[in-house]
């Protein structure tokens, strides 16, 4: 049995790709702490009420507004909940709709953004006027106008909602850069033997914007969790009896001068979600897009050329042997 090698040149093109984007990843020294960040927030949230040997539906009534201890490791609130079940409970929740919105919002995104582009016409006008509207109407308004019809729902309508508002920008990003791909080689080699338009699209096109759609999604999660903390904080997501990090931190805000740990350990978690997000997204931007950070890499090779030029010598001038000293002095 032979191997065809032009076939073969393709697949490993792109695992030789895959792994130099995964080392420029992993000399990102905070990169690696914001995914390092993420795990452990993904495993505290659901290995940690494990472990715990309280939930957090139970109310302990011999302890209310306990510090943390031993027994409470995070302390109560003044219901006598354990604190760090409850956070760990809305931890959950928070990490969930925040991949789910991240994810949605994303390939709508990419949906909408690269047919629109290479269909053009009427199509292009349609879903362009739709993005237009929306990105003019007030999410945070329309969606808290809209939550008090969906108390009794499921929460998956909340995670609707705000992917709903999520996807407009990066859908014309994903239009504009179609606009260029749709023009390459291959993609009139493909139109012209007959592959019908969502084929390319989903095989020739996005592919090529890989990167930015990986990059666009991760950042997405971390803008989710935040605005689901922000709609909850107000009333307006998650809804009792279950419970988010904007929940927790809303029910606690005003004891936050006197029992201090009600308010840091949820809102020290929804921080720590911010960070750690932040990092893995500038990691990733890095490590497909080299050339933004090649910048900084070039300016310290100079900086170190400049310290070491001799005295009396501007860095970055040359020295050359027919300076007015050498001039006088020749015989």
């Amino acid at each position: 049995m032979s191997v065809n090698p032009s076939a073969a040149k393709p697949s490993a093109k792109r695992s030789g790709r895959a792994r130099l984007t995964v080392r420029r990843f992993a000399r990102n020294r905070l990169a690696l702490v914001g995914l390092g960040i993420i795990v452990l927030l993904f495993l505290a949230a659901y290995i940690g009420p494990l472990v715990d040997k309280y939930d957090y539906t139970f109310h302990d009534y011999m302890a209310f507004t306990a510090p943390p201890g031993g027994d409470h490791w995070w302390g109560t609130n003044q219901g006598g909940q354990d604190l760090f079940a409850l956070t760990m409970r809305g931890l959950q929740k928070s990490l969930v709709i925040g991949l789910l919105v991240g994810v949605i919002s994303t390939l709508v995104a990419a949906a909408v953004g690269s047919f629109a582009a290479y269909y053009g016409g009427w199509v292009d006008r349609l879903l362009m006027w739709g993005v237009d509207l929306l990105l003019v109407l007030p999410s945070f308004l329309i969606i808290a106008v809209l939550s008090p019809a969906f108390r009794s729902a499921s929460w998956l309508v909340f995670v609707v909602l705000l992917a709903a508002f999520s996807w407009m920008i990066t859908g014309r990003v994903v239009r504009s850069m179609t606009l260029t791909l749709k023009d390459r080689e291959f993609v009139k080699a493909a139109k012209y033997m007959g592959v019908p338009g969502p084929v390319i699209v989903f095989r020739h096109i996005l592919p090529n914007m890989a990167s930015l759609l990986i990059i666009d999604s991760v950042i997405q999660v971390g803008a989710a969790v935040i605005g689901e903390s922000g709609l909850s904080f107000f009333g307006f997501g998650v809804q009792p009896p279950d419970v988010s990090l904007g929940t927790i931190i809303a029910e606690n805000t005003t004891n936050a001068p006197t029992f201090p740990w009600l308010f840091y350990f949820p809102a020290g978690c929804l921080v720590l979600i911010g960070l750690a997000v932040s990092f893995v997204g500038d990691g990733l931007r890095d490590a497909f897009d080299p050339n933004a950070s090649g910048a900084k890499a070039r300016r310290k090779p100079a900086k170190a050329a400049g310290a070491a030029a001799p005295a009396g010598q501007v860095p970055g001038q040359i020295q050359g042997p027919n300076t007015s000293s050498d001039v006088l002095s020749a015989p």
